[in-house]
């Protein structure tokens, strides 16, 4: 059976609809980092996410080839993530990184052996795709069910259930806004999707 990282680490994938704090631990991803409205269908957005779903598959389906990956596993591909953060006051000032966790067979050489491999087979270039640590510490998150739009109402309730508790949101040019996407927009209604929203914490005291 593929392991599925959203049923072995429910804590992080799985949080209840109430704020609450996690540890995340670092992990490594496949990144490609853009700006703009990620609702614009000829935008950068579109383009980072059909190139890191290609290079996760690529990863995923090499078992069928006849390159050799030490250590690897079937796994199902994680949920979309994503790092935010806004220079304006409309969509189109989104700077943002996209993401999908990496399973921990994929050193480096790996990756870049399975960048070499999509840009061959899908005869597209996958050279903005980066392999990135990222290292978030203690957070305060909460399932956000519904619009991404009204997503403020619950990153408030977030950022005053981590305030009662001694804790300020902690951005920095090392640590973002961050989703997690549960939910396919392009088959999910707004009011039912689910993300994570995740906000990274410092002490206040």
């Amino acid at each position: 059976m593929a392991f599925d990282y959203k049923k072995e680490y429910k804590a992080l994938y799985q949080p209840p609809r109430e704020p609450q704090f996690v540890t995340v631990p670092a992990m490594t991803f496949a990144a490609v980092r853009g700006q703009g409205d990620p609702n614009d269908p000829t935008g950068e957005y579109k383009a980072a996410i059909e190139l890191l779903y290609g290079l996760l598959y690529t990863i995923k389906m090499s078992k069928k080839g006849s390159h050799r990956v030490d250590g690897y596993f079937d796994f199902v591909v994680p949920p979309l993530e994503g790092l935010w953060e806004q220079t304006g006051t409309g969509k189109e000032s989104f700077h943002w990184t996209s993401m999908l966790r990496l399973p921990e067979f994929v050193t480096r050489e790996e990756f870049d052996w399975a960048v070499r491999e999509a840009t061959a087979k899908k005869k597209k270039d996958f050279s903005k795709v980066e392999f990135f640590t990222y290292d978030e510490g203690l957070c305060v998150q909460c399932m956000h069910l519904g619009s991404y739009d009204d997503e403020p109402e619950t990153l408030a309730r977030m950022d005053a259930f981590a305030a009662e508790q001694g804790y300020a949101v902690d951005f920095s040019e090392m640590r973002f806004h961050h989703e997690l996407y549960l939910s396919d927009p392009n088959r999910t209604a707004p009011e039912k999707r689910k993300t994570i929203l995740r906000h990274p914490l410092k002490s206040s005291l």
